[in-house]
């Protein structure tokens, strides 16, 4: 039985004399012209999740991508060019979304500890929607609307009760400094609609992310549903937007299961029909915002081994990447216990494990490691190490500015040819946000 990294090899890429190739092409290839460590995104990948998101969820349903997840233009403007909204939670992820091309009516803003610098700027472009996570956020909000003279369209955050939670990272269902309070949801709602500043236009709510269980999204789903009516009756009409946020997981480890879509598409569509029923859901919209979900499958982080040594009768590969390129495999990014992402010695895929080893990147701290007690090949000085699901939440939750190193180049792969999508850093991009006088 293949491990997971052999089912995702076989699964979304290729492989040719035990080498991965990433949308038909070679990654040796891709590594001679832009050297490690870097990023490789598979654009066919983006596409086929999209498609399966879409025949899972029904039409009345808009995808918002998650920019946080992975915020490279080249990837905004793939998602941009299906019709995609992109869900923000900073104003630099607005900065992005802009450039890229996304239209202002599609950029949703959430997230805690707003400024009033990130709301102005979102104000006076006049984005889709502001998702409210506390009363004095709501103050600054409306105090700013004031001064530019219209209205700003808001949505609350909601943080349910514990009964609608689900997946490997629960967030929602328990004290936390996102959304507001299901039970403090009345008062928020009453201040917003006695505000001409304001304009209500529904809920997003805040839960769990990572879920693999199609009935722990449907409970959530049902639980946004009952919060969503619950607020319609109180207002007398329907809500504009109902936000059901992300939390569309993926396999990172072993004994993960994938979600099953088509088992959650047979669920939605019983919910919906329900749903369409009640006459308070009548031209309400549905949303979604998908992030990991669309892009982590597609991207793989590649590094070189530059040193193998034996310490004390345990075996370690060094690579010339590590923590501070990609922190979530490292296990630093959340992670109680460290466990391996899907892995390999990617010139070496059809060849048998050999040994059990520790890969470390070139840091010089002991968190600094990108699997532990893992079963490869043997490894030689100048091998590729590969770790796969590295589209998401990798370079870009990853402390980059730790220990100095350059940062990682990032290269899609679209139409059987490699392009640079993000250069790598250099040394001199070290000094350049220092002050002139040093």
């Amino acid at each position: 039985m293949l491990d997971l990294a052999g089912r995702l090899s076989e699964k979304f890429f290729s492989t040719s004399g035990g080498e991965l190739h990433v949308g038909g092409v070679p990654i040796r290839s891709v590594v001679a012209e832009y050297g490690t460590p870097l990023f490789i995104y598979d654009s066919r990948i983006f596409d086929a999740k999209w498609d399966l998101l879409r025949r899972t969820f029904p039409a009345d349903f808009e995808i918002s991508y998650s920019v946080k997840a992975n915020p490279n233009p080249a990837i905004l403007r793939q998602f941009l060019s299906k019709g995609c909204g992109l869900e923000i939670a900073s104003a630099g992820e607005c900065q992005l979304a802009l450039k890229a091309g996304c239209s202002v009516d599609k950029i949703l803003f959430a997230g805690p500890g707003k400024t009033e610098t990130d709301l102005e700027f979102v104000l006076v472009r006049d984005i889709g929607e502001i998702h409210v996570e506390s009363l004095l956020e709501l103050k600054r909000i409306s105090a700013i609307a004031r001064k530019l003279r219209h209205q700003a369209r808001v949505a609350v955050r909601v943080n349910p009760r514990a009964e609608a939670q689900g997946g490997a990272m629960r967030m929602g269902g328990k004290p936390a400094p996102f959304g507001v309070d299901e039970e403090n949801l009345d008062d928020v709602v009453g201040k917003i609609l006695h505000d001409t500043t304001l304009e209500f236009r529904g809920i997003h709510l805040f839960t769990g992310t990572q879920i693999l269980d199609h009935e722990a999204l449907i409970r959530q789903y049902r639980k946004g549903i009952e919060i969503g009516l619950s607020v319609a009756r109180k207002i007398k009409r329907p809500l504009y937007t109902v936000d059901f946020g992300g939390g569309l997981g993926i396999p990172y480890f072993a004994g993960d299961l994938e979600l099953n879509m088509q088992l959650l598409a047979g669920e939605l569509d019983v919910l919906m029909r329900e749903v369409r029923k009640e006459p308070l859901f009548f031209g309400t919209g549905f949303v979604l915002e998908p992030g990991r979900y669309l892009v982590g499958e597609a991207g793989v982080y590649v590094t070189r081994v530059t040193d193998i040594k034996i310490s004390r009768g345990k075996k370690f590969l060094v690579v010339d990447g590590g923590m501070n390129h990609h922190l979530a495999a490292s296990g630093n990014l959340g992670q109680v216990i460290k466990k391996n992402f899907p892995v390999g010695i990617l010139n070496k895929l059809n060849r048998e494990p050999r040994e059990e080893v520790d890969v470390v990147g070139p840091l010089c701290t002991p968190l600094d490691v990108l699997a532990r007690n893992v079963e490869l090949p043997a490894a030689e000085v100048g091998d590729l190490f590969v770790v796969f699901q590295s589209g998401a939440y990798a370079r870009t939750a990853s402390p980059l500015g730790f220990l100095s190193h350059p940062t990682p180049a990032e290269v899609l792969v679209e139409n059987g040819k490699a392009r640079l999508i993000r250069r790598r850093g250099t040394y001199e991009d070290l000094f350049r946000d220092l002050s002139c006088h040093e």
